[in-house]
Formats: C-alpha cells, structure tokens, sequence
C-alpha cells in the first residue's frame, strides 16, 4: 500500500532550493484532503505558502494523472480571460518525490464544496453562480492557436475519442460487471453524434468546488484541476455541470436534486444552459441529452478507477475513495435515464 499523505519535504525543500527563483525553506506541508486523483499539498515556506500538486505512488494507468498537462494549460492562461492560479514549477525526475510533481500560487480566496451554496445569503447566491457560467464561457473562448495549445489535443471526433478512452480505462479498472454501464457504453457508442467542427479547450471537470472565489464578492480567482483538459467538445463541459446538478445533496453526490431552486436563489438548468449561449452567442443545443448521458459515462468511469485505487491502496482519501466508488452503478443508471431524453 502507497501513503499518499506522506510528502518527504526535506527532498521538495532541496530540489525548491535549487529550482524555484525566490524560495526560502524550510518547507512544512499538509495535504489537503479533497481530491480522488492527484495528492495535493499545501506547502509553508520562509519564503510564502505554494501547492504542490504530484501524481499519486503506485503503478497508475498510462494517460492518467498528467501534472505536465496540468502544469501547461494553466502555465497557457496566465493571460487569458479564465482565472487560473500562477504556476511556478514542475519537476518531471520521479526519483525526487517519487512521482512528478508541481508548484503554484497559493490562492486565497473562497471554495465552495456544495453548488447550494448554504453559507451564502440568497442574494449572493445566483451571482456565483453566474460567474461560474462566465468562466465556462471563457474557457470554451479561449483562441487555443494563440496561447500555444493547438496541440494540446488530437483532431477528429471527440466524443468518439473520449468514449473510446474513457470505455478502454473503465475496462482496465473494472472489479465487477455492471450491465447499466455495459448498455450505456452500446447506447453511446450507437447514438454518437457526427463531428460539427467546434473544437475548442474544455476542462473536462468543470465543477463549482474546483474553483475558488473571491472572499468579498462573487469574482472567480481561479480554476482548478485540469487534470482532464484536452482540447475538444465544449457541450462536454457545459453538461457536466447539469450532470453534478442533478445528482443527490450529498456529500459525495454535491448536487441539487430536490431542492427548489427558485426559493433558493439558485439557477434552473435551463436558466444556465441559455445564459451560456447567449455569452457564446449560439442559438441552443440539440440532443442535449446524449452530452448529458456521456457525462454520467465519463463520470461513471472516473469513479471506477478512482474504487480501484482504492483497492489497490493509491488511493488518496482511501475511505472517502470507496464510498464515491461505489456511485458506479447510479452513474450507469442516470446516463441511460438521459439518453431516454434525446
């Protein structure tokens, strides 16, 4: 079994030293304990307070927990319109830490787990919430030929890219069957749209807990993990924001499912999807409901590896790990439920 709470400060202290203009040690370090994927740290120093972000220990899948993909989408943002944290260095030699790894600003800003946003006043509410589709807007604006990410992912289809990835990986970290999620993969699979030229950058995991806000207003200060940034389909992102909506108030679910939004100053999903096209500038979006019944895919997949770290003991909040790990089958579940929407 890996610790991934374990982070040796003396060897990110040395390889700092010599490696980040401005660092003063020595380093103190506490990990944070949100996040399936990628242990993240909060790093004191003489010299301020930095994150440090590394791949988890252990033997991990080839395409998964790509801190350099991280590192340079955001190190691509500095100067766009999406708020994105400073970076200052990414170490690629796994023999200092173990995995590779890097560093950035710590922001000081506000985080919210839960999209009700319960400890903010009705008022306030909405215009996160408003912020949060401005960003998203943004992101999917972003002139990727100037910020140097042409490349940053392949040509071609990408709903057929990422159900073929994401069905591969589910395979690789599959510990039982699950028939919803074997016939949500066909449903996709049948029912894949034909490439209409948007190709743009998406997150992959737009969420409002992977953003932090401004502690006095509702501005977004930057977004997080990008650990599953490409450059593709921008629907993928905007349904992934219904898709965590509609889940249950959970901890784990961090949805919306039940609560009555309008008395809650909250958003309606049809409320978010036209402000974003109208920011966009586009008429609307057809077949909505197979942007949405890939997301619960996607998720459904992620979720899977995420229970199969877990079990292998890579996982980075082991118990927190297989509790949403065991979200697989409601995923399969609610992907057919949206597909029966088209």
């Amino acid at each position: 079994m890996s610790d991934t709470s374990y982070l040796d400060t003396v060897a990110v202290d040395k390889w700092l030293s010599a490696n980040l203009s401005g660092f003063c040690g020595p380093v103190e370090a506490h990990k944070f304990a949100d996040g399936q994927s990628n242990p993240t740290f909060a790093l004191r120093a003489a010299s301020g307070d930095y994150v440090l972000r590394r791949k988890p220990p252990g033997i991990l899948l080839k395409s998964a927990h790509a801190v350099d993909r991280e590192f340079r989408v955001q190190k691509a943002l500095a100067d766009t319109d999406v708020p994105v944290a400073m970076m200052h260095v990414l170490c690629e030699d796994d023999a200092v830490i173990g995995s590779a790894f890097y560093v950035m600003q710590m922001i000081d800003g506000s985080n919210y787990d839960n999209p009700s946003l319960p400890e903010l006043s009705l008022a306030d509410r909405k215009p996160i919430l408003h912020e949060m589709n401005r960003v998203l807007a943004a992101i999917h604006s972003v002139d990727i030929v100037k910020v140097g990410l042409s490349d940053f992912g392949p040509d071609g289809n990408y709903y057929r890219r990422q159900t073929n990835r994401w069905t591969k990986q589910y395979r690789a970290t599959e510990t039982e069957t699950i028939p919803q999620m074997d016939e949500l993969m066909v449903w996709l699979d049948d029912n894949m749209p034909s490439d209409d030229g948007q190709r743009t950058l998406v997150h992959g995991d737009y969420r409002i807990d992977n953003m932090i806000f401004s502690k006095t207003g509702a501005e977004c200060l930057a977004v997080l993990d990008w650990e599953l940034s490409t450059i593709g389909h921008p629907f993928a992102d905007l349904a992934a924001v219904i898709m965590q909506w509609s889940m249950q108030t959970s901890k784990e679910g961090r949805g919306l499912a039940g609560i009555d939004r309008n008395a809650q100053g909250l958003m309606e999903d049809f409320e978010f999807i036209d402000r974003y096209c109208d920011i966009r500038g586009i008429s609307g979006i057809e077949n909505f409901g197979f942007y949405l019944a890939f997301c619960f895919f996607r998720m459904g997949g992620i979720l899977q590896g995420v229970k199969k770290r877990a079990l292998d003991g890579n996982a980075s909040n082991p118990e927190r790990a297989l509790r949403v790990g065991s979200y697989v089958n409601d995923c399969a579940n609610a992907g057919l439920k949206a597909a029966k929407t088209i």
